[in-house]
């Protein structure tokens, strides 16, 4: 999976809407952790994160 999306570390600290924003990406461009790319914002990393566990979740419930 390529991403365009690439962050300075200086912005780690965004606004709400910016996190929203940036959770969606995550969400809508989810990729295996072993595919993630480093450099991409702590709240992209964060919110795949979640969507793993979720995953993880789910398949514990089946």
């Amino acid at each position: 999976m390529e991403a365009t999306v690439t962050f300075h570390p200086a912005q780690n600290d965004v606004d709400f809407v910016e996190e929203i924003r940036l959770r969606t990406w995550a969400r809508h461009n989810y990729a295996p952790q072993d595919e993630r790319n480093r450099s991409w914002h702590p709240v992209i990393l964060d919110e795949m994160r979640r969507k793993d566990r979720e995953q993880g979740e789910f398949h514990r419930v089946k």
